[in-house]
């Protein structure tokens, strides 16, 4: 199976519906933003000390690396923007997870998140709207994750990969 890479804004679900999803296809499952603390410390940390595009440099290797047959990559709200990664995509699954905006607030409450530190759910408003376009041209499927159980996002998924070459 070709890689499925789960994109979208900040708290639409990315990591747990990957980490589901990648049980139920019996498929590795990666969260590149773990793998970026694993490796270098906490992402607020990294973006303080060396800024974002050292970030994004990282986080653009991160994903490459994760892009392999038979896994579920959860990526970073702002790792498709990167044109290497957008390259990369080209040869997965994309699959678009968005939820509301009230949705979002509730799930962002209180997040130590860098680029919502001065601005909250108006932040992430103002991310989703920059953001979006790419989301969108990059996605082979669309899921609304705002009010969802779990089972319904992963079995959606689920089904329209098995009918995928």
């Amino acid at each position: 199976m070709r890689p499925v890479a789960l994109i979208g804004p900040m708290a639409a679900g990315k990591s747990s519906v990957g980490r589901k999803l990648a049980s139920h296809l019996g498929a590795t499952f990666v969260d590149t933003d773990r793998e970026i603390v694993r490796a270098h410390g906490p992402i607020a940390d990294l973006f303080e000390a060396r800024g974002e595009p050292a970030f994004r440099a990282i986080e653009a290797e991160t994903v490459a690396a994760a892009l392999v047959d038979d896994a579920v990559v959860s990526l970073g709200g702002g790792a498709p923007l990167a044109a290497a990664t957008q390259e990369r995509l080209a040869d997965a699954h994309v699959v678009l997870l968005m939820i509301d905006d009230r949705q979002a607030e509730r799930r962002i409450a209180g997040s130590a998140r860098p680029l919502l530190s001065d601005g909250g759910i108006d932040a992430w408003r103002r991310i989703l709207a920059e953001r979006e376009p790419t989301y969108r041209a990059l996605a082979d499927l669309e899921v609304d994750a705002s009010r969802r159980k779990m089972s319904d996002i992963v079995a959606e998924i689920a089904t329209w990969l098995e009918a995928k070459p």
